[in-house]
């Protein structure tokens, strides 16, 4: 695997320049208004749904988009609470739907901190932190590198900034769409957010070990889930993963 760039390359170097932290912070808010909002907001619009079904209320289920803001996290939350699960219980299931959040913090923070004149963490890191998930990671994986070093921090928090903004609102507006749609239209909501990311990482495939990756991962993974339903995705995703890494690296340096 190609390590991950934290200087633009010199045949693109400051390919997205927007003249200021600010313009830079525009620019996020910009890119994040069409589908990344639309589809995250529909998949949120399932889980407020999903909220009202499973008897809880309203405020639990805003409070979870506003401290969790990881839909897998948090159907595995409301899902357990659902049950008359432990507190126990539901902080190890979402510890473990939420641990593929850190290597998206791992690769991306020190991209957004480059150029803030410090190596020690900051209070504004943490925040931002704390809004990287699938979509806003891997927008800002594709175009921060090539931003001057202090646009990148402003362009993510102004692009996670209208998405998490749409999957607050989308949580109480699915809330309340409970008996107005068809249940399962509004729950199959869910599935957007997912297929989303898949469509955005199928138009970013420049880098080979990426192809090779969602292939070994398309073909394996139907077949690791007939032979375990409960460890077939995990097998998939870390096998999937290091197969590609290990091929693309063979003849390197």
């Amino acid at each position: 695997m190609q390590p991950i760039p934290t200087q633009p390359s010199q045949s693109n170097e400051w390919r997205d320049d927007f003249g200021s932290p600010t313009g830079a912070r525009r620019a996020g808010v910009r890119a994040a208004i069409g589908a990344p909002a639309l589809v995250l907001g529909a998949s949120y619009v399932g889980f407020g749904a999903f909220v009202h079904q499973s008897g809880l209320t309203l405020f639990q289920g805003l409070a979870s988009t506003t401290t969790g803001w990881a839909l897998p996290g948090q159907i595995a939350l409301i899902e357990i609470f659902a049950a008359g699960g432990s507190i126990l219980a539901a902080a190890i299931a979402v510890g473990l739907a939420n641990a593929r959040l850190l290597p998206m913090v791992v690769t991306l923070l020190p991209i957004l901190r480059q150029g803030e004149g410090s190596a020690s963490p900051r209070l504004i890191h943490y925040f931002a932190a704390h809004f990287i998930a699938l979509t806003g990671w891997a927008v800002s994986m594709q175009r921060a590198p090539d931003m001057p070093p202090d646009q990148r921090l402003p362009f993510f928090l102004g692009f996670t900034s209208v998405i998490w903004s749409a999957t607050f609102f989308a949580t109480g507006l699915g809330f309340f769409l409970v008996g107005i749609l068809p249940t399962p239209v509004t729950l199959s909501l869910v599935f957007l957010n997912p297929l989303y990311f898949m469509l955005l990482f199928i138009a970013d495939l420049a880098r080979k070990e990426r192809a090779l990756a969602l292939i070994i991962g398309a073909i394996a993974g139907p077949l690791l889930h007939l032979v375990s339903p409960d460890w077939g995705l995990l097998i998939t995703g870390i096998g999937g993963g290091t197969i590609a890494f290990l091929l693309t690296q063979r003849g390197r340096p």
